[in-house]
């Protein structure tokens, strides 16, 4: 093969739209984003910490945000958690009662597109990283019905797994 040829072939493979891993993050951000609209309605969470929530997941802001509040998680108070997309990314804001507001970004979706894992990419109202705030969340959809979140807290240095919620719909 001579060097015009092999460099037309590198240059058709280097351009061709086949989809790569970037493509494939974007069809699953898109997946898994339809898959958190579904959630609209009434849910109960059980925390592996012993505790019991009441959920509500609603569609606003014209179908651009699915707006999850949480009651009584901790006891008295309310949290919110948005859910949305910018770009071509999936992410989500935590309104916490740690009164600081972790925004993470979708960067892993696993198990055939049932699992997201959110990471940490920034936060308002938080000093420094080291600071207490939720760092990372893992949502599995199991069913219609069923959704298990992971949450991880982040503070002077490290990570620990929080705890899991499993949360049911309420019929």
């Amino acid at each position: 093969m001579g060097i015009p040829i092999a460099v037309a072939v590198l240059t058709f493979l280097l351009t061709s739209p086949a989809a790569g891993p970037a493509d494939r993050g974007r069809e699953n951000a898109a997946e898994i984003w339809e898959r958190f609209k579904g959630l609209s309605g009434t849910w109960e969470g059980r925390s592996t910490k012993g505790w019991t929530e009441r959920l509500r997941y609603d569609v606003i802001a014209g179908g651009s945000v699915v707006l999850e509040t949480s009651e009584d998680a901790h006891p008295g108070e309310t949290m919110a958690t948005t859910f949305y997309r910018d770009g071509e990314r999936l992410m989500l804001t935590h309104y916490c009662v740690a009164k600081n507001q972790p925004r993470l970004e979708a960067t892993s979706f696993e198990n055939g597109g049932r699992t997201v894992v959110f990471t940490f990419v920034d936060a308002t109202n938080l000093p420094s990283r080291n600071h207490g705030h939720m760092d990372k969340a893992v949502f599995t959809f199991e069913s219609a019905d069923r959704v298990v979140s992971r949450w991880s807290w982040y503070q002077d240095g490290r990570e620990t797994w929080f705890e899991d919620i499993v949360q049911t719909r309420v019929r």
